[in-house]
């Protein structure tokens, strides 16, 4: 199989190897045009992916922010194949989904998003990996839920790095989860750290402020892409907490034991219930 990257930073670099482990044809394109060579050099992939042999390829990975993404597909949809499968890795999924949606129905090619539930603090190729997706989580947004031939389709397509699963939803049910399971995380960690105190840790500190503060080391503009496309879902997260917080905060103000002792209770039992 011939398999196409777009964006070589972590997700593309990770999946370029992975393939090319698995004995497929890579072929791939970064911006930097540095990147792809050394990727070539390395042997990361076979050769840059071009408008020439873009159609060559049965399964296209765009491992880019989601409005270059979007635009990639605008430029290049002439280009790819009526038989091949485009799958974003993009961590926001109603933006490229609806334009990935539009544009493979125009072309007659097959898109669906996606979104590899893995990845570390740092970013960019050097730091990418053939087993980062190793047992992850694979979130699959089709064009139609309940089509199981064409998912089963796109599970065999992305054997080669080795995800333990798979999810298929919609690109509105991504985006409202992610902005709690990732996106809140992201935003609590990186003002956690601009406490005067974190100036002072070293010596009081272990596991609960090494857990707290573990992604506050982030790829800003990246993030700021993704928070700014979720703002909706995000923005009613984070009310949610500070309101939260702020029980917290009345109890503590007004030395009240009884319901201090009740929020946390209460956390720990709601902690029980979701795992």
């Amino acid at each position: 199989m011939t398999v196409g990257v777009v964006g070589l930073g972590l997700i593309g670099g990770s999946m370029a190897k992975a393939y090319m482990e698995a004995g497929h044809r890579v072929l791939a394109f970064d911006l930097d045009a540095s990147v792809t060579g050394f990727a070539v050099m390395a042997g990361a992939a076979d050769a840059e992916l071009t408008k020439e042999n873009l159609a060559s390829c049965e399964l296209i990975l765009l491992a880019i922010y989601p409005a270059a993404a979007a635009k990639y597909l605008e430029d290049n949809a002439p280009y790819i194949g009526k038989t091949a499968v485009v799958i974003d890795c993009c961590g926001i999924k109603r933006e490229i989904c609806e334009a990935g949606f539009r544009i493979a129905k125009q072309y007659g090619f097959l898109f669906v998003g996606g979104h590899p539930m893995a990845g570390t603090h740092f970013s960019g190729f050097k730091y990418s990996r053939a087993t980062l997706f190793k047992g992850a989580p694979m979130v699959l947004v089709p064009p139609v839920l309940d089509d199981m031939q064409m998912i089963d389709r796109v599970r065999g397509l992305l054997a080669a790095p080795g995800f333990g699963s798979f999810s298929v939803t919609t690109a509105d049910r991504h985006d409202r989860m992610i902005a709690f399971t990732s996106q809140l995380a992201h935003v609590v960690s990186n003002a956690y750290v601009k406490s005067p105190t974190a100036g002072r840790h070293k010596g009081f500190s272990a596991g609960s402020y090494k857990d707290l503060t573990r992604v506050a080391w982030l790829n800003a503009p990246m993030w700021t892409e993704l928070f700014l496309e979720n703002r909706d879902y995000l923005t009613e997260e984070i009310d949610g907490l500070t309101a939260e917080l702020r029980k917290y905060r009345d109890a503590l103000a007004a030395g009240d034991r009884e319901t201090l002792c009740a929020l946390l209770e209460e956390g720990k039992k709601r902690k029980e219930e979701v795992g």
